[in-house]
């Protein structure tokens, strides 16, 4: 059978799209992690993870191509390649440069009809140490195209899959726009609920792209991305005299932690935990958007993130409170509807308490914890909470929030901060190495 299957794969760039699309038909349920055979595809990458590029095989490069080629077989390609792109030995040949420019370009066009598979395969490869930084120093190539929305088309997109825009950006000048702005805002821009898939400008939902948002900011140069300001246009102004508007990366995807979608919660909600490891962004996470901020080392200030409320309503139940702890709480956190429930996963749950501690780190932090009701969001959450884990984060933060700090005045802060992180999370700090990561949880 091994010998059979690898005669099938040298069809896999055969001249007849039939033959290409009968061969790989076969040989892809042979592709997901611990399928017999599974080798076939991997033999010959022993030294994969060495530099991009290297051991690459032919049929992982005929995999690469056939992502670009008519719909059946591109599907069944992509879907290959989300099977594979788990294993090391694949990170290197599928976090080549040109690859990546194709992946990322595919992901953030609207017209994509497969855009949430190529998310799936930037989610799998991000796991992997060396990716992220590719990713993050990664730039696209894309056109200015009024007409469309968003608009902008990155032609490294173009394929049987993917339609270009009409009418087709009539310019020749291109511009570089760093991939992972791109892949937030093409992350933000999502349907209305309900909206039929013929009926949707974007084909793809991109929910997966939140698993890569949280694996880069794992790390010092991922949370920096995040915590520094860019500009809301990725491209330039296009007319004279336009004045460049800026904002946090970050404040663009936290409205995400009550969206319906676990994986895209969880992944905006780990995002925000490790952003949240940044101690000199902790006063433009926690502040009104009103309010200008600059980050250091960044020099340029842009609207603070607000994501204080993004983080306390998974938290919140359908609890009315007395007028006193009301007054405390943001707006939108205020006379909440009967119907509103807590976030149903534990684990994201834990999430945001965490968060909620990290934040805890700093005298002002705590200050502006309590005088927007965290304490009365925490309390009620505390009578209700079943599971162990949290309950012990929760009554952690308590001590933090209602400690005497009259007789702490001068405590350091990064002693504060080691006793806010749980002992199952553990940071470097951001003057460290960049392979250093955080441990998810």
């Amino acid at each position: 059978m091994d010998t059979q299957l690898r005669e099938l794969l040298a069809f896999l760039h055969d001249r007849n799209p039939q033959v290409r699309q009968l061969a790989l038909s076969n040989v892809l349920g042979y592709t997901p992690k611990g399928s017999e055979h599974r080798d076939i595809f991997l033999d010959g990458l022993s030294a994969g993870g060495l530099k991009p590029g290297s051991g690459e095989t032919q049929v992982i490069r005929d995999l690469k191509l056939l992502c670009r080629d008519q719909p059946a077989i591109a599907h069944d390609a992509f879907k290959a390649l989300v099977n594979l792109s788990d294993s090391p030995l694949l990170a290197a040949s599928l976090s080549e440069r040109s690859f990546l420019v194709f992946l990322v370009s595919y992901t953030v066009h609207p017209a994509s009809v497969l855009a949430d598979l190529a998310a799936m395969i930037l989610s799998n490869l991000s796991a992997h140490p060396n990716v992220p930084k590719a990713i993050l120093s990664l730039v696209i190539p894309i056109l200015a195209s009024p007409s469309s929305l968003p608009p902008y088309y990155a032609p490294a997109s173009r394929c049987p899959t993917s339609p270009p825009p009409e009418p087709y950006p009539d310019t020749d000048v291109t511009y570089s726009v760093s991939a992972l702005s791109l892949l937030v805002d093409a992350f933000s821009r999502v349907e209305p609920d309900g909206t039929k898939l013929d009926q949707r400008k974007r084909k793809g939902e991109l929910h997966f792209l939140s698993s890569v948002f949280a694996n880069i900011s794992g790390s010092p140069p991922g949370r920096s991305f995040f915590l520094t300001p860019m500009p809301v246009d990725p491209l330039p102004p296009q007319t004279e005299g336009q004045q460049v508007q800026f904002e946090y990366p970050l404040a663009k995807i936290i409205s995400f932690t009550e969206h319906p979608n676990l994986m895209r919660r969880g992944g905006v909600a780990s995002t925000i935990k490790n952003c949240a490891f940044h101690v000199p962004a902790h006063r433009a996470i926690l502040s009104a958007s009103e309010e200008k901020i600059i980050i250091p080392p960044a020099t340029v200030a842009a609207p603070a993130i607000n994501a204080l409320v993004s983080i306390l309503l998974p938290l919140a139940g359908p609890e009315e409170f007395d007028l006193e702890d009301t007054d405390l709480l943001p707006p939108a956190l205020q006379f909440l509807p009967p119907t509103k429930t807590r976030e149903i996963d534990p684990v994201l749950r834990l999430t945001h308490v965490e968060t909620l501690l990290l934040l805890c780190s700093t005298r002002w932090g705590r200050d502006h914890l309590r005088a927007n009701g965290v304490y009365p969001i925490i309390r009620v959450m505390h009578e209700s909470e079943g599971d162990d884990a949290v309950v012990e984060h929760v009554e952690r933060l308590v001590n933090f929030l209602k400690r005497d700090e009259a007789n702490e005045a001068n405590e350091d802060e990064e002693e504060v901060l080691a006793a806010a992180v749980p002992q199952d999370v553990h940071a470097k700090s951001d003057e460290e190495d960049d392979d250093d990561k955080i441990v998810e949880i």
